[in-house]
């Protein structure tokens, strides 16, 4: 989005659209750009089949095979005529009939499940990491002019974002200016948590998701808290960047649910326990707003708290390498 942004921004171009009463401008541009991939993809799901247990489960055999030879055949690039399927029996759930919707929800409500379901949707709750990455812009922006100035090395992050709410606007300088420099650290930052989170893919098998979801929050929580207990820019910048990779354990968390939960309710587990973290996020921003306008030391030493806690929540969740090795048994 960065890269995006640094030939587009700077186009002159404006026009005038009196139907919306507003103007077309570089940023309305860079918004739909921005948009379209989300467009493509809802059309691209047009054309994606449904579930051939789906379609079985409604009668229609013979469709439902077409589409399990059209998966195999995009999965292993043979002709579908190789994979060759008599036909498809019912699972014991199926044979009992179609379970109500209003009671598919309730196992995961239900022990054992319920312990589950409670510390994951927990964990995503505590996940508000990405809440600052609202100020992500205004901290690499104000950065940015200390690196080009010199000036002000010797202050902490909460004070760099101090200066961006007091100081007042320059009537003389375009609102929402493009700074080049500032874009590509964002750039950097994005590649970096590419990076790590590549790192970490390479060896979490052997750690586990919900150790990994531990070391990695704890690391991630504890650079929170000692963003601002140093007075120099660049160490303060460098504890904020890996605090803000503590975005990655989002993740972790999804795979954790997939190895708790029974194959019959993975799907709906994986949809519900997010929620806790969307529902945290509307709250969550506009706290952190405010938090860093009156007191931003507290705003980060209450949420790099509240992150940090949930590795000790975490600890409660068997360890699912174990479990893994117990399925492949069975």
């Amino acid at each position: 989005m960065a890269v995006i942004a640094i030939p587009i921004i700077p186009l002159p171009f404006s026009f005038y659209l009196p139907g919306l009463g507003i103007y077309w401008n570089s940023w309305r541009t860079l918004l739909l750009v921005y948009s379209t991939p989300s467009l493509l993809a809802a059309l691209l799901l047009l054309f994606i089949q449904e579930s051939p247990k789906y379609v079985f489960a409604k009668g229609h055999e013979e469709e439902s095979i077409d589409i399990i030879k059209t998966i195999h055949r995009w999965n292993n690039w043979k002709p579908a005529e190789d994979f060759q399927i008599n036909g498809l029996t019912l699972d014991a759930q199926q044979l009992h009939g179609p379970t109500p919707s209003k009671n598919q929800i309730v196992p995961l409500f239900k022990a054992p499940l319920l312990k589950y379901t409670v510390i994951i949707t927990t964990l995503f709750l505590f996940q508000q990491v990405a809440a600052f990455t609202v100020w992500m812009p205004t901290i690499v922006n104000q950065f940015m002019q200390i690196v080009e100035t010199g000036v002000g090395t010797d202050r902490s992050l909460c004070s760099i974002i101090s200066d961006s709410v007091e100081v007042p606007v320059d009537p003389d300088v375009a609102p929402c200016a493009l700074n080049v420099s500032s874009l590509l650290l964002v750039l950097s930052v994005g590649a970096l948590q590419a990076l790590l989170n590549t790192l970490l893919s390479l060896v979490v098998n052997r750690v586990g998701y919900r150790n990994m979801a531990i070391y990695f929050t704890v690391v991630c929580g504890m650079s929170g808290i000692v963003v601002n207990l140093i007075s120099n820019a660049y160490a303060s910048v460098v504890f904020f960047m890996i605090f803000m990779a503590g975005v990655l354990v989002m993740g972790m968390y999804v795979a954790l649910t997939v190895a708790l939960f029974p194959t019959h309710l993975r799907a709906l587990a994986v949809a519900l326990t997010p929620t806790g973290g969307s529902i945290g996020m509307l709250a969550s921003v506009p706290i952190l707003n405010r938090l860093l306008e009156i007191n931003c030391n507290a705003g980060f030493y209450i949420f790099s708290g509240i992150f940090l806690s949930s590795a000790f929540l975490a600890a409660f969740l068997p360890d699912d390498r174990y479990l893994l090795k117990t399925k492949r048994k069975m």
